[in-house]
């Protein structure tokens, strides 16, 4: 499960995060409004944790937006402002739940398990791309009735690339969601990865669904 964790204060931001990350959750950190809401648009997240005050767009913006363009990412709205009118009106913005602060850890962890309970009722178990299909509950991938088998990460990688087809998800990218690094290692462990992947979805089929974007990343896509 990836959570994307929006808040302006950075040493809360990073106390958080290592809680989440103890539930074993991967988790993006950003600080500033604009950037989360790209981010949530552009990639597959799990669950949100946004803070009302933060650089650039407010969270209440941010959620809004979100709900104006058709993204159901479950949303949990931090803020030190807990009046009444002030939850009613995060909620009404479009957020799943309000969080006032400051609040007990083990209450945010309880909120985002069940923020992600409901995520997974609203969110398809089976994806497909083409003739490729991956059942994320049985976690067994298939392509035109064939079974693949694939080791955790390759399907952690498939998932990625499958449920952000068509759009082209470039190396660093997929390290962050899928290796969970912040950084880039030096090596061409994305590029292997892929390989091996390729080869797997790919062997012996007419049509091509794995593809390299020269300078950029990968894709999942069937072309036309």
């Amino acid at each position: 499960m990836h959570v994307l964790l929006a808040e302006d204060d950075r040493k809360m931001a990073t106390f958080v995060a290592k809680a989440l990350k103890a539930e074993g959750y991967a988790v993006t950190i950003l600080h500033n409004g604009d950037e989360a809401l790209s981010a949530i648009l552009n990639s597959a997240f799990d669950a949100v944790v946004l803070d009302i005050m933060l650089q650039g767009r407010d969270g209440l913006s941010v959620v809004a937006q979100l709900r104006a363009r058709g993204n159901s990412t479950p949303v949990l709205l931090c803020s030190a402002r807990g009046d009444a009118s002030e939850r009613v009106e995060g909620l009404n913005a479009g957020a799943d739940d309000y969080l006032v602060k400051p609040f007990v850890l083990e209450e945010l962890l309880a909120r985002v398990r069940a923020l992600l309970r409901r995520g997974g009722e609203r969110r398809p178990a089976t994806v497909s791309v083409a003739d490729l299909t991956l059942d994320v509950t049985t976690r067994m991938a298939q392509r035109g009735g064939r079974t693949i088998e694939l080791s955790a990460r390759e399907f952690r990688l498939l998932e990625y690339l499958i449920r952000s087809s068509p759009r082209v998800c470039s190396r660093m990218l997929i390290l962050e969601k899928v290796w969970d690094y912040h950084f880039d290692p030096g090596s061409n462990i994305v590029d292997v990865y892929i390989r091996k992947l390729r080869e797997k979805i790919d062997a012996g089929a007419k049509t091509k669904l794995l593809h390299s974007v020269r300078g950029t990343g990968y894709v999942l896509k069937e072309e036309v």
